[in-house]
C-alpha cells in the first residue's frame, strides 16, 4: 500500500497538469505548465521574485485556499439564537476542497510528501518548546523558526 501523503501529492499534481493542459495554461515561454517545472524552479535556488510563475502561481493557489476557508466559515452557524445545524457532510468536503489547495501550494513552493514531514516534524518540536515556554506574543520570537529547512 503507498504513503497515503505521498498519494496524495501524486493524485493532486495529476489532477493540476490536467486542469494546465484542458485550460491550455502556458508559462512564459509558451510551454504547457507543468507540476514538475514549478516545484523544480522552486527548488532551484534561483532568484524567484514577484514575476515568476512560482510566484504567480502561489498567490493563485493562496487565493483560492482563502476562497475555500471562507466557504468552510459559512458552513459554520455562528447565530447563537438560530437552530441551524452543522452539516458535517459538506465541512467535510470544504475541508477538502482546501486540501487540494493546500497541496498545490506545498508543491508550487517546490516540497514533496517528505519534506512537508520533515518540516512539520521541526516545526511540531518548535511549537511544544514555545509551548514549555509559556509562548506569548511578549516572548515570540521568530529565531527557532530559522533552523527550520
Amino acid at each position: 500500500m503507498p504513503d497515503k501523503l505521498e498519494e496524495l501529492f501524486r493524485l493532486q499534481e495529476t489532477l493540476n497538469d490536467y486542469v494546465f493542459s484542458k485550460q491550455d495554461l502556458r508559462d512564459r515561454n509558451g510551454k504547457l505548465l507543468a507540476m514538475a517545472a514549478l516545484r523544480e524552479q522552486a527548488q532551484s535556488g534561483e532568484a524567484l521574485g514577484p514575476n515568476t510563475e512560482v510566484c504567480q502561481w502561489l498567490r493563485k493557489y493562496l487565493e483560492a485556499l482563502t476562497d475555500e476557508s471562507k466557504e468552510l466559515g459559512e458552513e459554520l452557524p455562528w447565530k447563537w439564537w438560530s437552530k441551524d445545524k452543522l452539516d458535517m457532510q459538506n465541512i467535510r468536503i470544504e475541508i477538502v476542497d482546501q486540501l487540494h489547495f493546500w497541496l498545490s501550494l506545498a508543491m508550487t513552493a517546490g516540497m514533496d510528501a517528505e519534506k512537508v514531514f520533515d518540516i512539520y516534524m521541526q516545526k511540531n518540536k518548535v511549537n511544544i518548546e514555545r509551548q514549555n515556554a509559556g509562548y506569548s506574543k511578549e516572548n515570540k520570537n521568530e529565531a527557532d523558526n530559522r533552523g527550520i529547512s
